[in-house]
């Protein structure tokens, strides 16, 4: 018995060692924690695999992994994560259990976009064939400062942007020579230029500033997929998304003319089952920099984020939002206005704060021009990995903004007193010369003898309404029974609209082979009306506007304010129009890349619909007819990996962009243009790139021509005989030459340069039939334009910044920016350019920018914190930024640096500064 015992005792222990030899060849396991390079924390979700092999994982809320059953020998180990390099590991699990890794931020992939969209289309280095470049969240978040948001852009090759008339979001941007209409702008992959005159207004996007974690400049071309109408090229705005890791900040901003801004934020990380959530919320406010241009906004921001770990399904929904007023200097001043109005102790004597818009009303700033605007965009984003091939991703959206601008309303004009705003004049004319309005001694409006001229000029109301018997009434042209049209009010011209829109994409990888099949729908309607804001000491106001009826006495007033009633559903006066524009798109994309070549093509079709209703000014035909207008475009290129430090590439495309909406409709009427066409674009491009240890060189050239433009305007035939001129196949060519380099010699220094040279000019000269008002023909008429220089953006830049770490803990930056071939803005249609010997476009005098910073981090309670410093224009360099007029100085004319005074110009800002302290927790 007890034989059989011992054997069977053997035996069991036998097979036991037997399994777990067993165990030992086909259990090795591997272990260990991902983290992020930068800062050493914990990357959630990361992707741990076996190269060769099904085994494979994810890391945990606290970056770690564990891969078991892993083979005998020599294997790989592959991490990735979104938004850095891919790192593989060479390993035996015979004698390694343990392999953490550290990822480095991949400068291809915008790092800071944790949750994001496939719709999106990111350039990449060594591969997109476009030029591009990138500006980074960290450089957002230190230079902008007080800066208005698409000025952060301006040491870009080929952008121009100006602060404009001065006013909070009053800036704009041009690319390549063409201005905002005709660049492309995408945040999170989804247009947002105005669907009817394609026009952005950056007060609308003022929080951007806040939470904008990369933009991505693609010049020319572009690799959007979308049938975006685009010519100079296409910016890409990234949002911050639901973050993963838990945490948040708090700063408080300061700067010139009481600027004041107080930002926090809150993440709460992404929990066990995949759930992610972002805040943000701030709020400025400043007294500008421009007389009479204060203002005061919130931004706002919130994103939820779905990701479980090892789904193959992502879900981020997001609302993004700026709601703002502020004063505007809408009226253009001239060198002389600059020089006779304000403080003129300053440099050449000039105040280039004044603005012929600003005056007080009871002791505070009041201004006639006020804009207001909230704007809010909400996103939801779902990308499916259908399978290790396929890949699906859709974004939805929609914006409901509600808003405007005030302005002056009356026939104040025909009252000396109150007639305070020139036409086709400047100030030195209008009120220096010919005396015309009440205002200070030092120019600016009094707006307390506007209301006490429109009560002491108006009589008491005797007309049919018995509801405003006895009132006192004001209009804009009415003037029976004792209604008074000599008079000033404030009314609001409002711009709101409903848009909802979705993008999907349908992409396949296989082998080297990308292809993908999308689809682009918008839905459009904009409300344009007038209401009443503020009625100046009158009780109503007599509108006649409205074709529809006889006339109507109208006291409801609306709050210049982007939060409250906007009157929508109100009394409205002088118009009330509605457009409605749809787009219906198709994108395909055939890619094949290698490891030296990458070529693409691109191609795609819309179609654009537009319809106009008029509620107050077409009774005989309120609702137009629909047009429907198709477009397109097909593009490719390709680039070619000479060496691992060198690439060329080159693309070219043609585009067919359907026209806007006032050139379907054009004079306010609810008749289609019967001459409508669509414009022609094609773009060709050059480039080369060196990538090497310490320095990165981009060159490229390119030539666009932007051709079949329509213009109508009014001129008079050989005999004198008045008429209108149409002139179609209008072209420009933008020829330019573009560098930009970064070189860091050390870990501390780093260089960054850029210089652009453009050449931008029309083509040749216009003819066209001149008809008389009953559409007669009636003369030919020509503008004569051939190689005048395009206007309103500099055609040479170039900048140098220079950031050095003068310790761990400090570094200090200097920024250089030289512009010339500035032209003043100017419209072909101009009676100058009838002369076959016109002078052509005024330059500008060339102008340099220095601007510093400095940043210091430390600890505090434990945590990260850090403060910063910015002067912009250190100097205080005295310089014209744009020009409205195009008036050449004569013999003698009276000239500021060459320039002959009455032009209406506005000058840059001189210097200004803003510091600013963040905590992180």
């Amino acid at each position: 018995m007890l034989q059989k015992f011992t054997f069977l005792r053997a035996g069991l222990l036998a097979v036991a060692i037997l399994c777990l030899s067993v165990a030992a060849i086909a259990q090795n396991s591997i272990s260990g924690t991902i983290t992020d390079g930068t800062n050493d924390e914990a990357l959630i979700g990361a992707s741990v695999s076996v190269k060769g092999t099904a085994i494979g994982t994810t890391t945990d809320v606290e970056g770690k992994y564990t891969l078991s059953n892993v083979p005998n020998g020599d294997q790989t180990l592959v991490v990735s994560f979104i938004g850095f390099m891919e790192q593989e590991i060479e390993f035996n699990p015979a004698s390694t259990s343990v392999i953490n890794a550290s990822l480095e931020e991949d400068n291809n992939v915008l790092s800071e976009i944790v949750v994001t969209s496939g719709v999106i289309d990111i350039a990449k280095v060594r591969e997109t064939p476009v030029a591009v470049s990138t500006i980074t969240a960290e450089e957002i978040a230190l230079k902008v400062g007080n800066l208005e948001f698409p000025e952060v852009m301006n040491r870009t090759p080929g952008v121009y942007a100006t602060k404009q008339s001065g006013g909070y979001g009053d800036s704009r941007i041009s690319l390549r020579g063409f201005d905002q209409r005709n660049t492309s702008f995408l945040i999170n992959g989804q247009p947002v230029n105005d669907m009817e005159n394609g026009w952005v207004y950056w007060s609308n996007w003022q929080g951007l500033t806040d939470v904008a974690s990369a933009i991505q400049i693609q010049r020319g071309l572009g690799a959007s997929r979308l049938a975006v109408p685009s010519v100079g090229g296409t910016i890409s705005i990234f949002t911050k998304a639901a973050e993963l890791k838990k945490g948040g900040s708090v700063s408080q901003s300061f700067g010139n003319n009481g600027y004041l801004k107080t930002t926090a934020s809150y993440n709460t990380g992404r929990n066990e089952n995949g759930w992610a959530t972002s805040f943000l919320l701030s709020r400025w406010s400043g007294d500008g920099y421009a007389y009479g241009t204060s203002g005061e906004g919130w931004n706002y921001f919130a994103a939820v984020g779905y990701r479980p770990v090892g789904s193959k399904h992502s879900l981020n929904l997001s609302v993004l939002g700026a709601g703002q007023w502020h004063h505007q200097r809408s009226s253009w001043v001239s060198i002389r206005d600059y020089q006779n109005f304000g403080d003129n102790s300053g440099k050449d004597g000039i105040d280039r704060r004044w603005n012929t818009d600003a005056g007080f009303l009871n002791g505070e700033e009041f201004n006639m021009r006020r804009n207001f605007y909230n704007k809010p965009l909400a996103t939801f984003n779902w990308d499916w990995d259908i399978n290790k091939n396929l890949m699906l991703n859709t974004s939805l959206y929609a914006s409901a903004g509600r808003g405007g601008g005030t302005g002056p309303r009356g026939n104040n004009y025909r009252n000396g007193d109150i007639d305070m705003y020139p036409f086709n004049i400047d100030l030195t004319t209008h009120y220096n010369e010919n005396g015309r309005g009440t205002r200070d001694a030092d120019g600016f409006v009094n707006f307390d003898q506007v209301i006490a001229v429109n009560q002491n000029t108006t009589d008491p109301y005797t007309g049919a309404n018995s509801n405003f018997e006895g009132q006192k009434l004001g209009s804009n042209g009415f003037r029976d029974d004792g209604v008074n049209r000599s008079v000033l009010i404030r009314r609001a011209s409002m711009n709101s609209h409903d848009w909802i829109g979705g993008i999907s994409s349908l992409e396949g990888n296989f082998d080297n082979i990308r292809a993908s099949i999308g689809v682009d729908l918008r839905n459009y309607k904009g409300y344009h009306y007038r209401v009443l804001n503020n009625l100046m000491g009158l009780d109503g106001y007599y509108s006649t506007g409205n074709r529809n009826s006889n006339g109507q006495v109208i006291n409801t007033l609306i709050e210049a304010s982007p939060f409250n009633n906007t009157g929508l559903n109100g009394p409205k006066i002088d118009y009330y129009n509605i457009g409605y524009v749809g787009w219906q798109g198709v994108n395909g994309l055939l890619e094949y890349t290698n490891s030296r070549i990458t070529a693409v093509v691109q191609a795609g079709a819309s179609n654009q619909s537009f319809q106009r209703e008029d509620l107050f000014d077409q009774p005989q035909l309120p609702l137009s007819e629909k047009k429907n207008v198709g477009g397109g475009y097909v593009k490719g290129g390709a680039n070619f990996n000479i060496t691992s430090k060198s690439n060329v590439f080159f693309n070219a495309g043609f585009i067919s962009r359907q026209p806007n909406f006032d050139a379907v409709f054009p004079n306010f009427a609810n008749y289609v243009n019967e001459d409508l066409q669509n414009e022609t674009i094609q773009s060709l491009e050059l480039g080369y790139g060196f990538i090497g240890d310490n320095l990165t060189l981009n060159i490229n050239a390119y030539s666009t021509n932007w051709g079949n433009r329509f213009i109508s305007r009014s001129l008079f035939n050989s005999q004198g005989d008045a008429g209108t001129a149409q002139f179609s196949d209008i072209d420009v060519r933008h020829n330019g030459i573009e560098v930009e380099a970064l070189y860091k010699p050390t870990d501390k220094l780093s260089v960054q340069a850029m210089a652009s040279l453009g050449d931008w000019r029309y083509t040749k000269d216009f003819n066209a039939q001149i008809f008389d008002a009953n559409q007669q023909p009636i003369g030919e008429g020509t503008l004569y334009l051939k190689d005048a220089k395009v206007g309103d953006a500099a055609q040479t830049t170039a900048a140098l910044n220079v950031d050095y770490k003068v310790a761990k803990a400090l570094s200090v930056d200097l920024g250089y920016r030289f512009v010339d071939g500035l032209y003043a803005d100017y419209s072909i249609a101009d009676s100058q350019f009838a002369n076959p010997d016109n002078d052509g476009a005024l330059k500008l005098p060339s102008y340099s920018l220095v601007d510093a910073g400095v940043t210091a981090r430390f600890d505090l309670f434990g945590n990260e914190a850090s403060i910063r410093l910015n002067v912009n224009n250190l100097f205080d360099t005295l310089y014209i930024s744009e020009s409205e007029t195009n008036i050449q100085a004569e013999s003698g004319s009276a000239t500021w640096n060459g320039i002959d005074v009455r032009n209406s110009v506005w000058f840059g800002f001189g210097r200004t500064w803003n510091t600013s302290l963040r905590y992180r927790f």
